[in-house]
């Protein structure tokens, strides 16, 4: 059985769809279903969270409306199953500068802050995905800090 992540990766971000959707579209999508996951680190998704996820996907990706909402019902489908994040990670490391990468762990923070409190899983995912996106430690802790006070 193929779960919905490895179809979502399939559909939107494999090189086999490189001339259906354009690199960037596919980088979005990366970066969106890297904090799809983040919503569920901790397995309690709040109001405020699902909030911040759409919040921070419409800023930062400009992605539409049913977009957003079918990257947030996946996460729903599939909180429970593993994920293999280096298909999104490797991505972004192929195309993405430093500051972009940075960017998205600083976003990953506020989502993890966006119920005022920071579980032991959110922690340890932003840190696996900061590590598997090459970020140095100083700006891991440098954009928590930053994510904190906003």
């Amino acid at each position: 059985m193929i779960n919905k992540l490895q179809k979502f990766f399939n559909q939107y971000l494999s090189e086999d769809v490189k001339e259906d959707i354009p690199l960037e579209r596919r980088l979005q999508m990366a970066n969106a279903a890297l904090m799809v996951e983040m919503l569920h680190a901790d397995e309690q998704v709040t109001t405020d969270e699902e909030n911040k996820i759409r919040q921070l996907l419409k800023r930062r990706f400009h992605l539409d409306e049913s977009e957003i909402e079918s990257l947030i019902d996946l996460a729903h489908d599939e909180k429970h199953a593993a994920t293999d994040y280096y298909a999104f990670t490797s991505l972004i490391n192929t195309h993405y500068t430093q500051q972009q990468k940075i960017d998205l762990v600083e976003d990953l923070w506020r989502l993890a802050y966006s119920d005022d409190s920071l579980d032991k899983y959110e922690e340890h995912l932003v840190r696996r995905l900061a590590e598997l996106l090459h970020v140095p430690h100083n700006d891991f802790i440098r954009t928590k800090h930053k994510a904190q006070q906003d």
